[in-house]
């Protein structure tokens, strides 16, 4: 299978009609493989990943528990207190099973924002198949959690209540209420690209940068929403003694 590769497309992009984001930046293949191959939206996300990581490993190889603590590493305690904090919070529960996940989450939504200060960079929260893949981690994470708290027999019985009748709108509830948050994120994440672009038009030079600031604000609030709700959702099922405590 002949493969070819076009990475000239993206660096194009800041100085095309494109950067308008009034097209689908995932049909702009940067290497073909005939059915197969790396558009736009997957490269960028393996680039926010590749950047968590690297920032990981590097705030972590020499991570201090004395005095000589580097400002990354109380950036990154700060981080994570503050999410096991909400996790807590949230779930009601000091169980930090939850925590990871929501931390992943927060982390590639707000890497993904802030990388928009790249001129040809496309925030891949900015397009629909991300936002979705991110609500079906979720979706899936919440039988996971479920069933680990109150068995199989504990996550079923959530559909029929309060009366067997709720099942199939409960049914739809579940399906609608987690990918109605990846379809929330692309719409504003994709809005602020759009507006951004078009007002850049009219000002080149002032509004990029005033419209990144705010852009990268209402992103970080957006990654919030969204790992809080995925805290909500993967939480909602407890044993019968722990919703008594609660």
């Amino acid at each position: 299978m002949e493969c070819r590769t076009d990475f000239s497309q993206w660096f194009d992009l800041p100085w095309q009609d494109k950067a308008l984001g009034l097209e689908n930046f995932d049909s702009i293949m940067l290497v073909d493989c005939g059915n197969y191959g790396i558009n736009v939206t997957i490269f960028n996300s393996w680039l926010v990943i590749a950047l968590i990581t690297l920032v990981s490993w590097l705030v972590t190889r020499r991570i201090s528990t004395g005095k000589n603590v580097s400002k990354m590493q109380i950036v990154l305690e700060t981080l994570v207190i503050w999410m096991q904090k909400e996790a807590k919070e949230t779930s009601g529960s000091g169980n930090r099973k939850y925590f990871s996940m929501a931390l992943g989450l927060f982390c590639f939504i707000v890497t993904a924002n802030l990388l928009t200060f790249i001129p040809w960079f496309r925030p891949p929260t900015a397009s629909l198949s991300t936002t979705m893949a991110l609500a079906l981690i979720v979706f899936m994470a919440i039988p996971y959690f479920s069933i680990q708290n109150a068995g199989i027999k504990g996550y079923l019985k959530k559909f029929i209540e309060p009366v067997p009748l709720l099942l199939p709108m409960n049914i739809f509830s579940e399906v609608f209420s987690v990918f109605a948050m990846g379809l929330r994120l692309f719409g504003n994440m994709l809005s602020g690209v759009m507006f951004a672009g078009i007002l850049s038009a009219f000002i080149p030079f002032i509004a990029p940068l005033t419209m990144q600031t705010l852009g990268l604000l209402t992103g970080s609030i957006q990654a919030y929403i969204f790992a809080l709700l995925a805290l909500v959702y993967t939480s909602s099922v407890k044993k019968e003694e722990e919703l008594s405590i609660t």
